[in-house]
This record gives structure tokens, C-alpha cells and sequence, in this order.
């Protein structure tokens, strides 16, 4: 696929009122007691907004737990589209992630972000200084993290090279199940035997990523990881089943190793 001149699909993009309902903490009125007298509060809804008028749609969003004032400055996370009139179907989409919360404990985050409409697998990229970037909570932060934005969008031809290279890259047998281990470490961090099988980790849910490249075996391992549901064993010998994923940060650990494990297959 030709990265250089990247267009997006659409998919449904969803109003500031649909926003709030998945993610409340983004509408905020005002941030946590708990932070600081240089905390520059100005709410997640007031960048969406900024977002929306410089030609981004929001597509999903959702929050997570939160100690603090009952999650309504819990971290949030809304993935955005960028607007084009011409519209192609093409197998992986650029997005740009926003991440925040208003309880003291994060900045501002963008990361270049990738969506395979087949199965909505979310993907969170980087190369090198590219495809992160922090925006603290000070200074003029709304024209800041459009402008993060719009940089990262400029940019996404160079994922899509990867991309590219990954789809390239074929794969022995021996490899897939060394890739499938190192991806059940990441995801099992304090098991020393994790409770499913590395071959189970290959196991391909439709027939799009059936392949031995680099960019379908990936696919494949990031959602086992992320969505569960493969069955397996505890150390006690007890029938369990993988969970999903639903914490933001754990989303964010996962999603950045495993992108970080393909990337090796690559040389990168």
C-alpha cells in the first residue's frame, strides 16, 4: 500500500454529545483538588471541540477507573479521523489518540494511532521522536495539542512505510512462536508460565490475517492481547479464559510493547 498520499476511510464519527456519554471525565468542569497551583485546567471538551474545527472527527472514546472524585477526572481516551472529501477502503487507517485526565496525573498525550476496520483493532505507534507527543497543562494548551495534531498527521507516511516493510517481511514457524512468546510475557509480566499456549497466540480469527508476514502475525498477537477470550490454565490448574483489556494504561503498555516487538522483526 502507498502510504505517501494517505487517505482515510470513514467510519462513525460521533457527536460531542456521544463523547460524553462514553467518556464523562472529558467534560469536566473543573480539575481534582489534588492538583497543583500551576495546573492550567482546561477541559478535554474544549480540545475536541478545537479538534472537530481543525478537521479531525472523533471516533471512539472511553475512560477508565478512577480513586479521584469518582472518575469524573478519571483518564480518558478518544481516537480521532482526519476529514478528507475523496474516501478509499484500505486495510489500516491513521488516527491521532488523545489522551488525558483531570486529576494531575498525566499530561496531555498524542500518539499516532492505526485502525483495521475488519476487526476495529486500535493500534498505537512510534518511530523514534515520531508519533508521541506530550502537551503539559500550561500555556495557550488548545492551540498546542492541535497543532500536535496536525504534525502527526503530516507525518504518517513514515508508519505507513513500516507498515509496508512488516507485510514484506515473512516469517519461519519458529519465528511466529518466538514472536507469540515474547507477546505472552508482555501480556503475563508476573507469570513464569503463562496460563495459554504461545501456537493458541497464533491462532488467526478471520481470514484477512491469515499469513506468515510480520504484519498479520502481529495483528493476530495484539488481538489476543488486547480482546482475551483465548482459553487457558491457571498455575493451579484451573479452566480460565483470557480477559479483555479495559484499563487505558494497560491498553497503552500492551499496544506500544507489542508495536515495539514487531518492529524488531523488522530491524527497526
Amino acid at each position: 500500500m502507498n502510504f505517501s498520499n494517505l487517505t482515510f476511510a470513514a467510519r462513525s464519527s460521533l457527536s460531542l454529545q456521544e463523547v460524553q456519554a462514553r467518556a464523562p471525565a472529558a467534560f469536566a468542569e473543573q480539575a481534582a483538588q489534588t492538583t497543583g497551583p500551576k495546573y492550567v485546567f482546561i477541559s478535554t471538551r474544549d480540545i475536541v471541540s478545537a479538534l472537530m474545527d481543525a478537521g479531525f472527527e472523533p471516533t471512539e472514546a472511553v475512560q477508565t477507573r478512577s480513586r479521584v472524585g469518582g472518575g469524573a477526572y478519571a483518564r480518558h481516551m478518544l481516537r480521532f479521523q482526519p476529514v478528507v472529501k475523496a474516501l478509499t477502503w484500505d486495510d489500516v487507517l491513521g488516527e491521532i489518540v488523545l489522551i488525558n485526565s483531570h486529576d494531575g496525573r498525566s499530561a496531555y498525550t498524542l500518539r499516532a494511532g492505526l485502525h483495521r476496520p475488519i476487526c476495529l483493532n486500535g493500534m498505537l505507534t512510534t518511530l523514534g521522536d515520531f508519533g508521541l507527543i506530550h502537551v503539559s497543562h500550561r500555556g495557550n494548551v488548545v492551540a498546542n495539542v492541535v497543532e500536535a495534531a496536525q504534525r502527526i498527521t503530516r507525518d504518517f507516511g513514515r508508519i505507513g512505510e513500516v507498515v509496508d516493510e512488516m507485510r514484506g517481511t515473512v516469517l519461519t514457524q519458529g519465528q511466529q512462536l518466538d514472536f507469540a512468546r515474547e507477546a505472552l510475557t508482555l501480556r503475563f509480566p508476573e507469570h513464569a508460565e503463562p496460563p495459554v499456549q504461545p501456537a493458541q497466540m497464533l491462532e488467526r480469527r478471520r481470514m484477512a490475517d491469515v499469513g506468515d508476514d510480520v504484519w498479520r502475525t502481529y495483528n493476530a498477537l495484539q488481538e489476543h492481547c488486547l480482546r482475551g477470550g483465548l482459553p487457558g490454565r491457571t498455575a493451579k490448574g484451573r479452566t480460565m479464559h483470557m480477559r479483555g483489556i479495559r484499563a487505558i494504561r494497560e491498553n497503552v503498555r500492551l499496544n506500544c510493547g507489542l508495536w515495539d516487538l514487531a518492529l524488531r522483526r523488522i530491524g527497526r
